[in-house]
């Protein structure tokens, strides 16, 4: 649940949150042995826009006993850095984790949470307050030790203890008790009615071997329960894992090996797909979908990410504290242009905070929302920034992070701004330090406008709280536009945020959210622009590979039990 620009940082700060753009859109989870539909979550299917590339299910797909196995060779757009569950929180480190690890509940084929180590639903009581969740009996680590309910304890502390930056991925938890070996009780602050979402993103590590010597555990000596073992890694160069083949859940899988290779370079990655160096390459940027559409023996499977993109306003100083200039500069430029030059196909138009899953399950008016965005019209820009009383001489400054889309997204801001008679605007492309540094000090000497994209977990508060529902003095520390902090409009609408976060009743959690949500985007803190798809170029001969909106993509599912017949 929290963030992006740290996956590097995603890529990502929390690797809920911040998504810096390389790597595949969302991740949470793992991509073992899920089960059907659960709570909010949604329905378990998911959209393929484009190719199959080896997706659809098929019935002839030979059993573990029967594979002869098979190397999936995958190119990754950035190495992984670490292993360890509890502090990794970027994307190429999570996509191989997720892997090895296994977690109480996971995703299915779409957004629908089912069990994965639990053996049903979780007990709640309490109003929404207390989960007990069973462990299954023949769950274990891939040294032979059954996975235990003080396992689990620990998963979930540990990120607390640690003070590490997926804290506040269990913040709403006040404690865990091992009620027996195989018995756990979650007792939550609040009736977090996300909290499903939280048990599925949650990887469960053995406490004793990792407590033995945690650095090797992060690096070169991971131990899950999951569907493949950890076998080498050279940073930067590869990672190797095998098939477990103790696997104590169901499938096992077919591959045999899984070898991941960072390669940055989009033009590199279509490359070795075309001469099959590699099986699989992960983000197919826009101007190459052609390309792998035109290699004969190779397809696209994609599916729209949990993610959002969008252009934020410095609402603590400067022009941009005004309501009237953040429209005027809505009246600069059409976002629904830039979209369409710079993102598209590889990912899709957006008009709020909640990709169209989230909104589609909650029946968001996203029609009503996709009406207050203005075209361009200089005319009525140059009316609103006349009124508002901005200087004509003013610098305008506008960062965004090291991706071309979103650069692109404020170049097309300043080009408006240009045209409405403004000489001094600057678009700076930041490295991700000094960017993540930069936003959030809410000071118009660093930024009147940032670029910058968000990833979550499948519910309406993964894309609101973290952003829009801080009330107090750390606000800034998320949320870079300070809306909340300087504006009494922004602060009605943190409440009910924040209100919706600590509420299990969801009929109350749409209204409070539709309320927060028209007011947010009426005044303009945010213009939404876009949501990635999760794309893959694949090779014919890969069998049932599936991109996945939430997991990346599934290798060993009930579903998509990938195999190599080359």
């Amino acid at each position: 649940m929290t963030n992006e620009g740290k996956q590097y940082v995603l890529d990502r700060i929390n690797r809920r949150s911040f998504i810096a753009g390389t790597g595949a859109a969302g991740v949470t989870a793992l991509a073992g042995c899920a089960g059907g539909g659960g709570d909010d979550g949604g329905d378990d299917t998911t959209e393929d826009d484009g190719g199959n590339g080896g997706g659809d299910t098929d019935d002839s797909t030979p059993t573990p006993e029967e594979s002869t196995g098979g190397t999936l060779n995958l190119a990754q757009v950035k190495s992984p850095i670490e292993f360890d569950p509890v502090v990794l929180n970027d994307v190429p480190s999570d996509q191989v984790s997720q892997l090895i690890f296994d977690s109480l509940y996971a995703y299915g084929e779409g957004t629908g949470i089912g069990p994965s180590m639990a053996t049903g639903e979780p007990e709640i009581t309490n109003d929404g307050q207390r989960y007990v969740v069973e462990i299954n009996e023949d769950a274990a680590f891939q040294n032979g030790d059954p996975v235990t309910a003080e396992d689990v304890k620990y998963s979930f502390e540990a990120p607390v203890d640690e003070e590490t930056e997926n804290a506040s991925e269990v913040n709403m938890i006040d404690s865990i008790t091992a009620v027996d070996e195989k018995t756990v009780q979650f007792d939550l602050l609040y009736p977090y009615g996300a909290f499903m979402t939280v048990l599925a993103g949650r990887d469960i590590v053995p406490m004793s071997v990792r407590e033995e010597d945690k650095d090797a555990f992060n690096t070169s000596n991971p131990v899950g329960s999951g569907p493949f073992e950890f076998d080498s890694w050279q940073e930067g160069d590869y990672v190797d894992l095998v098939r477990n083949d103790d696997y104590w859940g169901e499938p096992v899988p077919n591959l045999a090996e899984i070898h991941f290779t960072p390669v940055e370079e989009a033009t590199t990655r279509v490359t070795t797909l075309r001469n099959g160096e590699n099986d699989v390459i992960e983000e197919i940027p826009p101007k190459l979908y052609s390309t792998v559409r035109s290699i004969e023996d190779a397809s696209i499977d994609e599916v729209p990410g949990i993610g959002y993109f969008y252009l934020a306003f410095n609402c603590n100083e400067g022009p941009t504290a005004d309501p009237r200039v953040r429209e005027a500069i809505d009246y600069c430029f059409s976002m629904d242009d830039a979209v369409a030059n710079y993102v598209e196909p590889t990912g899709v138009r957006q008009y709020s905070p909640f990709p169209a899953s989230i909104a589609d399950e909650w029946d968001f008016p996203v029609d009503q929302w996709s009406e207050i965005p203005h075209g361009k019209n200089i005319d009525e820009a140059t009316a609103l920034f006349e009124e508002a009383g901005v200087d004509m001489d003013y610098s305008w400054r506008i960062i965004v992070p090291p991706d071309d889309k979103r650069e692109q997204i404020g170049i097309s801001v300043s080009n408006g701004l240009k045209e409405a008679g403004f000489s001094n605007v600057s678009v700076q492309r930041l490295d991700w330090g000094a960017f993540l540094e930069q936003y959030v000090t809410g000071s118009e000497d660093d930024y009147n406008m940032y670029t910058l994209g968000w990833s979550g977990s499948p519910d309406p508060d993964a894309f609101t709280y973290y952003m829009f529902g801080r009330t107090d003095d750390t606000l800034g520390v998320t949320n870079g536009t300070y809306y909340g902090a300087n504006s009494e409009r922004g602060k009605e609408a943190a409440e009910k945020l924040v209100t919706a976060r600590e509420s299990a009743d969801r009929e109350e959690r749409k209204q409070l959210y539709t309320e927060a949500v028209t007011t947010i985007l009426e005044d303009r803190a945010h213009l939404p622009a876009y949501n990635l798809k999760n794309s893959f170029g694949v090779k014919e001969y890969v069998n049932n590979f599936a991109a996945h909106p939430v997991d990346s993509f599934h290798l060993a599912s009930e579903s998509n039990n990938v195999s190599v017949d080359k």
